[in-house]
């Protein structure tokens, strides 16, 4: 590749300075030696490590005003490891996760690259530049390292923010230099509040470098008060400020950086139930009750911003309010993290550690083998992203340990180079501490979060009985089920839907390389279980019709179980949220960004204030997971057979002063009375009547619920109305109505464009059930340039509703 002094680099992954100073690598994998115009200036001993950001000095190699030639020369992994075998042809119950030895792990690289239960090896490892390359220039001095830290010190009195800032100048030059360190702090996405200046100023000796240390104590611009904080999603606004740093010397400007920052703290405790510890997050000095999953990194790392930002958006969208970096696989680029900023979404970063190459399964304890690549990667990826408020807690591996003097090295450089967020030994508490390790950060004591699933579809019921046992569901940091993707991306992920008979139906070898197995994702006893309940599907779409109506009731009943303890747990996560190729098992959205009905009953079941069906006893309950009280709300409780038969109808007054669960009306008698199929319709509205949470469950005793293929057509009404464009996103409002005497179910509404799908598209509620006579408001809002001008539509489907279109033309309401 060629370098034109002055312009930037995009696309490839080295920062590079030209004039005084190279800022570097952020990113290769796995080795890396680097020419300029001939002159070697990094070799492969110096940059090692999928993880590590370099900086390369060229000024002595550019030649001003000329083509300038850059040489990069990757190596590849220095042990490529044993790949996985293909998924329908694994042995025993378990698939080779991490290879059959683990040895992948003797380097710090994305481990799951060998395979894993839900991808395939990749060929070469994916090695290559991974991050983008940038040429900067700089005069004199440089900013380093900046790191902004803000503090409430008031707590539980958020009215005044404390914020120091430290960075190093370093001076390029063979004299000492004089100058000013301006720093400007201005609202990034809210309006109001006055823009923040101060100047400090420094010299920087010759060829040296000086530490700036700037707080409230001696700058008294940086006590704020009223701040704007930074909350979770659905816990307050993500709000944001921007920092600018500036050096000035006689001759100018001689470096100039911005970013962004949030104001918020972030902390954690333990309890101990029942001789499991539990542990709890608290932002602003508040508890969070985290919802959400685990990240994997796409396949070949082919992500950019435009896909994480749309791939966290569904996050989002979804109600979700962290999202766990899983440890076999990358810490994500800056791009994933401005975006979770953006979004309210808390990140979990494990490091590069899993019990799957490190010798809690198999591998082992002694990998990786270079301590020194992996102490280098763990600093640098510290400095990188420790600026990020979404950044909640740094843990130690997935479901294992690092041997002690890199377990040592990484709880230090944490607690020395960040020192403002938590560190937990492990995602998994099962996963015990060796003696002599010292435990989480600050309070010195275990995890207190737990993987091991379920991981197999599950009947509702059963979660609520984990959850009411406690034990690891105090705080359940890993739990799924296949959910197979809709139809409608289907065939885009297994074109050859063809049978093969000598395997559960619908599989053959291609849907094992999509993730399809009979191990520990069960895929053939998810099909089993929904023939058992729904009857034998008649095509391959009614087939991905009723996979959903598992997928809906599975994810339903991982989060209502755990909002029914919602104050007696730490919170619960998916294994996992996305995708790393186009799958067929473990996500709410597939890799076309497809959410799946999980995705929608986990929407409606995270939502702030929600009213459900506690399936233990039977009982409604409504759910408040925000700090604030209700207020009065009504809620409306209503139980139909399966021909839209009225068998109970009850209303009553509600409101909840915190964050918690009230019980309401029992209706184990009428349920336990029924014959066939129930739906048991829930409504919540405010005190002027507006809708707050409506739920549906369509429930059998017997778990047999073919009654459901008979049901009588219903007819719906759609109409909409066009509210605008925001962030580059249309959104339409629309209200569908049940116009006829039967119970509409299972309600699809899909945004077309040109006749297809279009992805991403954020709807407020999907594969919704509506009473009798009852009506819904609904929106969606999808990137405006995946919509065509004049051939925008809604279609509107349902399992006894008649798909039907609406056009999106101006004028058609």
């Amino acid at each position: 590749m060629t370098l034109i002094p002055g312009k930037n680099l995009t696309g490839t992954a080295l920062h590079l300075l030209y004039r005084q100073v190279i800022k570097a690598e952020q990113g290769i994998n796995y080795r890396a030696a680097v020419w300029v115009n001939g002159k070697q200036i990094a070799d492969s001993a110096q940059m090692a490590g999928m993880f590590a950001e370099y900086n390369l000095d060229v000024t002595k190699q550019i030649k001003a005003g000329q083509t300038n030639v850059l040489a990069v020369k990757i190596y590849p992994l220095d042990f490529a490891g044993l790949p996985a075998q293909e998924q329908l042809k694994a042995l025993g119950p378990f698939f080779e996760n991490g290879g059959p030895t683990g040895d992948i792990g003797k380097n710090v690289t994305m481990l799951c690259s060998v395979g894993w239960d839900w991808m395939p090896p990749v060929r070469d490892r994916n090695i290559g530049i991974w991050q983008p390359v940038y040429l900067r220039t700089t005069g004199a001095v440089t900013i380093g390292r900046p790191q902004l830290k803000t503090a409430l010190p008031n707590l539980p009195d958020t009215g005044v923010a404390k914020l120091s800032l430290n960075l190093t100048l370093t001076n390029h030059h063979a004299s000492a230099e004089s100058g000013q360190l301006k720093v400007s702090i201005v609202p990034e996405n809210f309006k109001g509040g006055l823009p923040i200046q101060l100047t400090k100023n420094v010299t920087v000796a010759a060829d040296g470098s000086t530490i700036v240390d700037m707080d409230g104590a001696t700058m008294k611009q940086l006590i704020i008060n009223k701040p704007h904080l930074w909350w979770p999603n659905n816990y307050g606004k993500a709000n944001l400020y921007r920092i600018r740093l500036q050096y000035v010397n006689a001759s100018g400007i001689a470096d100039d950086t911005t970013f962004v920052f949030g104001i918020r703290t972030t902390t954690s405790q333990t309890t101990t139930v029942n001789g499991f510890v539990r542990r709890d997050f608290y932002v602003n000095g508040k508890k969070v009750h985290l919802v959400g999953g685990a990240w994997v990194p796409d396949m070949m790392v082919n992500r950019d911003s435009t896909r994480f930002d749309r791939e966290l958006h569904l996050c989002r969208n979804a109600n979700v309010n962290l999202v766990r970096i899983w440890g076999g696989g990358i810490t994500p680029p800056d791009a994933f993290f401005d975006a979770a900023d953006r979004y309210g979404l808390m990140v979990w970063s494990d490091f590069w550690v899993t019990g799957d190459t490190q010798g809690e399964f198999k591998g082992s304890p002694d990998w990786p083998l270079e301590s020194s690549v992996f102490v280098r990667n763990v600093k640098s990826t510290i400095y990188r992203i420790r600026n990020h408020p979404s950044l909640l807690v740094w843990t130690g591996g997935n479901e294992g340990h690092a041997r002690k003097e890199l377990y040592d090295a990484m709880r230090t450089n944490i607690i020395d180079l960040d020192g403002t967020r938590p560190f937990i030994p492990s995602s998994s508490g099962f996963a015990k501490l060796p003696a002599g390790f010292k435990g989480s950060w600050p309070d010195d004591q275990p995890s207190g979060v737990y993987s091991g699933g379920p991981y197999a579809w599950k009947d509702p019921h059963e979660y609520y009985r984990l959850a009411d046992a406690g034990r690891d569901w105090v705080f359940k940091d890993e739990t799924g089920l296949p959910s197979q993707p809709p139809y409608t991306t289907l065939p885009k992920i297994i074109t050859n839907l063809v049978w093969d008979k000598t395997l559960p139906y619908p599989l053959n070898n291609t849907w094992g390389y999509h993730d399809a197995a009979k191990g520990a994702a069960g895929y053939d006893l998810y099909y089993k279980e929904m023939v058992k309940r729904y009857g034998e599907p008649t095509s391959m779409e009614n087939f991905s019709d009723k996979m959903q109506l598992l997928n809906a009731i599975g994810y339903q009943g991982i989060f209502e179980a755990a909002n029914h303890k919602l104050n007696e747990t730490g919170g619960v996560m998916l294994w996992k949220l996305n995708a790393a190729l186009p799958s067929v098992v473990w996500q709410i959205y597939d890799w076309y960004l497809e959410p799946n009905a999980g995705y929608y009953f986990m929407q409606n079941a995270c939502e702030p204030t929600h009213i459900q069906l506690n399936l233990d006893d039977s009982t409604v309950a409504v759910v408040n997971r925000t700090h604030h009280p209700t207020a009065a709300l009504t809620a409306n409780v209503q139980v139909f057979a399966a021909d839209a038969r009225k068998l109970f109808s009850q209303t009553t007054n509600v409101s909840l002063q915190t964050t918690g669960v009230k019980e309401l009306i029992p209706l184990a008698k009428v349920l336990k009375g029924a014959r066939g199929v129930s739906f048991v319709v829930l409504n919540l509205t405010d005190a002027k009547g507006k809708p707050v949470s409506h739920n549906v469950y369509w429930l059998a005793p017997d778990t047999n619920y073919t009654d459901l293929n008979r049901m009588k057509p219903a007819q719906l009404k759609v109409s909409y109305a066009n509210a605008g464009v925001l962030n580059g996103d249309k959104k339409y409002s629309l209200q569908v109505t049940n116009t006829s005497n039967q119970i509409a179910f299972f309600v699809r509404p899909q945004l077309m464009s040109n006749g297809e799908e279009v992805m991403p598209s954020y709807w407020s509620a999907n594969y919704f059930t509506l009473a009798p006579h009852e009506t819904i408001a609904v929106s969606v809002s999808a990137p405006s340039t995946k919509l065509a001008t004049n051939n925008t539509s809604i279609q509107v489907s349902g399992y006894n509703v008649a798909k039907q279109q609406v056009s999106l033309t101006p004028g058609n309401k």
